[in-house]
């Protein structure tokens, strides 16, 4: 059984929905899953006007073991959850990248494959460069990206369309992330797992019969 570690952090509960939905297509397409969040910095920087939600998602999320390096190797595939902060991953998952050194520089995070999604206050507020940015890490762990590209119809519908990874429009809203966005994370939990199994079934033919 392939190994997927959905790997999050969350303020408002925005990206802990997609997340959710992620991990749920995941199990849904015969991975065992793992639903990780990344915990809040203690000085992390609150969005004005969100100080209620923040609290109460907080406490809601406190069963959900949090992430380590060490359940990156154990994936066989990964998919990352960052909000948008001004076009960058918030720094909580800045600070778990960080992290990632003893286990990325030896070799150990090298062929997983990696996806990445997001949630943002506005259109054109920095998705896409929120997912470049989580993907610049994944290029030094020595990872495979699969993007969504333009790969099935529901990433045409009127809510999706980024090619990427899954972003939503939250409008800096608790629980507005629109049903279009959690098939499009569905859909990218799926292609990771379709993917991860291609390069598990790769390196296991490479094994038997090795390249004379």
């Amino acid at each position: 059984m392939l190994n997927i570690a959905v790997v999050y952090y969350s303020s408002t509960g925005n990206v802990h929905t997609m997340a959710e939905a992620a991990a749920e297509a995941a199990v849904k397409a015969g991975a065992d899953v793992r639903l990780l969040r990344i915990p809040a910095l203690p000085s992390e920087t609150v969005v004005p006007g969100t100080e209620d939600a923040v609290a109460a998602h907080g406490e809601a999320v406190r069963d959900v073991p949090e992430a380590t390096p060490d359940d990156l190797v154990w994936a066989d595939g990964i998919l990352i959850g960052s909000p948008v902060r001004f076009g960058l991953p918030a720094a909580p998952v800045s600070a778990f990248l960080d992290s990632t050194a003893p286990v990325s520089i030896p070799g150990l995070l090298a062929d997983k494959v990696v996806s990445a999604f997001t949630s943002g206050s506005a259109p054109h507020g920095g998705h896409e460069t929120t997912l470049m940015a989580l993907y610049n890490a994944v290029c030094h762990w020595g990872s495979l990206i699969v993007a969504n590209g333009s790969t099935d119809e529901v990433l045409f519908r009127p809510e999706n369309g980024n090619p990427y990874g899954t972003s939503s429009v939250t409008r800096n809203r608790p629980g507005n992330v629109h049903e279009d966005n959690l098939a499009a994370v569905g859909f990218q939990a799926r292609r990771v797992v379709e993917v991860a199994r291609l390069v598990a079934a790769g390196k296991a033919a490479v094994e038997k019969n090795p390249a004379e």
